[in-house]
């Protein structure tokens, strides 16, 4: 079957126990505007979609939906992992896996506000980050 998106991936979900709590904790790490919405069964912060490649997401308070550690992972694109580790901390959240190099950038995992396990990938390297490289090589 041919698919009719460019990426595999077309959609999250990450499941929360509080809506609110959750979209403030989100928006204040990313800077993202989370778009509420109700009906009588679902709550549902959209992540805001931008005209670029990707996709977006939800944060979603539903029965059935269980934060979680274990399983899939979602990774957001950021900037500087260290300054968002940061706002992870003074948000209520823990760093589960520091910045991590790999082949083709970095990495890092932390628990939101909820319990998830959520990480971060940057491609970009800081002047520590070329610094810390170099002292390795």
């Amino acid at each position: 079957m041919i698919s009719y998106y460019k990426n595999p991936v077309v959609w999250f979900e990450i499941p929360v126990t509080d809506i609110r709590r959750a979209s403030s904790f989100y928006e204040n790490v990313f800077g993202y505007t989370i778009s509420y919405k109700e009906d009588t069964t679902v709550k549902m912060g959209t992540f805001s979609m931008f005209n670029a490649p990707g996709i977006s997401g939800a944060l979603i308070q539903v029965d059935g939906y269980i934060p979680h550690h274990s399983g899939t992972v979602v990774y957001f694109s950021v900037l500087d992992i260290a300054n968002t580790l940061e706002k992870v901390s003074e948000n209520g959240g823990r760093v589960l896996i520091p910045k991590t190099f790999t082949n083709d950038g970095f990495i890092a995992h932390f628990e939101d506000s909820e319990g998830n396990q959520i990480g971060v990938y940057s491609s970009s390297l800081t002047r520590t980050d070329i610094e810390t490289l170099s002292k390795t090589a």
